[in-house]
């Protein structure tokens, strides 16, 4: 990764912030916000102590260090760009997998970074000061601690990849084929002459969609209450209030940015309940055809379903950003907003100086490559 100056980023910003347009006044949360003069494509992500933005041309990882300084890296993504990545409905889920791998490396890079610079005695306070006597078992500890940094030295990107893929089957396995095990389980009570109707199957359906909502909320409530977690949802807010400044043309300063909401409707929040919702839909559709079939059968078909959901949720996701005026769209984009209740908190001056930093390094040189 390529070391970018901070302050360079700063003086670099804000002239290219200032050549954009000026936006009517509008209310927003509790203060006056101007309006978006241009919807960006710019993306980003929390990090430990950190944000990365994902720009037309650059992506780039601003991470404040434990001395107090922004370190801003460049991660470099590969200019290629597949025929199947501009496909409609099949792009989305590449793209998704791709930003997944990018984020998971990033977030593993941040917490490294957050870590330099820290007084060693920061480091050490949540260590036991217990000690040990046999020392041939420390050599051996520290033999094998080599061996594992020697092996993900090597090995980065493949552990990297590995992490994403896990963390993808952690979540079907809870979001996806769950809900349904629990629903096949408990429809094993339920007597023969109703399972042989179309409606059952709807039924049962919709209760798995309502089990699917259920555990992907109480996930967002236990997960926000988590104080790390909390820090991270904190930089979640930076990220949003900063592309929503740099979205209706005013400087990026940390004064501008903090008076931005901290929801937006562009946020992976959002397409994740798309997800879910259509989920339910579709789900529902297969199931009047396939009627109440076999658990394995009904496993089979959430697995194979996953790839065409995520592909169409992506396409409604940016039709949504295209028409976000719109009231009708309004209320569809509505739950994911509320969902980012959950995902997203308050940030701070020092907080935004890092989104604005991590923001400043991917806006491309001609205005008009990131327009949404």
């Amino acid at each position: 990764m390529d070391k970018i100056s901070a302050e360079d980023l700063n003086k670099a910003g804000a002239g290219e912030l200032e050549s954009v347009s000026g936006s009517t006044v509008d209310q927003k949360s509790e203060s006056k916000v101007r309006s978006a003069v241009k919807k960006t494509t710019i993306g980003g992500q929390a990090l430990i102590e950190g944000v990365m933005m994902v720009g037309p041309k650059r992506t780039c990882m601003a991470v404040r260090k434990g001395d107090g300084t922004i370190q801003v890296d460049e991660i470099k993504q590969s200019e290629h760009v597949s025929f199947f990545e501009t496909v409609p409905f099949i792009r989305g889920c590449i793209r998704f997998y791709k930003m997944l791998v990018t984020g998971t490396g990033a977030l593993m890079k941040s917490a490294d970074i957050s870590e330099e610079g820290r007084p060693e005695e920061e480091k050490n306070s949540g260590k036991s000061d217990a000690r040990t006597d046999d020392t041939n078992g420390e050599a051996s500890n520290s033999k094998s601690g080599s061996r594992l940094d020697d092996f993900l030295s090597r090995h980065y990107n493949l552990v990297i990849t590995l992490s994403a893929v896990l963390g993808i089957l952690l979540s079907v396995g809870l979001f996806i084929l769950l809900p349904r095990l629990i629903v096949d389980l408990g429809a094993k009570f339920i007597p023969d002459r109703y399972m042989e109707r179309t409606w059952m199957a709807v039924a049962l359906n919709i209760v798995e969609g309502i089990l699917r909502m259920l555990f992907f909320l109480i996930y967002l409530i236990n997960a926000s209450k988590l104080p790390d977690v909390k820090r991270v949802w904190r930089y979640h807010g930076a990220e949003h209030k900063t592309i929503a400044c740099y979205e209706a043309g005013e400087s990026l300063t940390v004064e501008n940015v903090l008076k931005y909401p901290r929801f937006h409707p562009r946020c992976g929040t959002a397409f994740m309940f798309i997800v879910l919702a259509l989920s339910i839909v579709i789900y529902t559709i297969i199931g009047v055809f396939t009627g109440t079939s076999s658990m394995l059968v009904n496993l089979l078909v959430r697995l194979i379903g996953i790839p065409f959901i995520c592909g169409i949720s992506f396409e409604f996701l940016r039709f949504i950003g295209r028409h976000d005026k719109n009231p009708f769209i309004r209320a569809l984009a509505a739950p994911g907003l509320w969902l980012q209740r959950f995902t997203t908190a308050e940030p701070d001056g020092p907080i935004v100086e890092v989104a604005i930093a991590s923001m400043q390094a991917v806006i491309p040189e001609n205005a008009e490559d990131d327009i949404w």
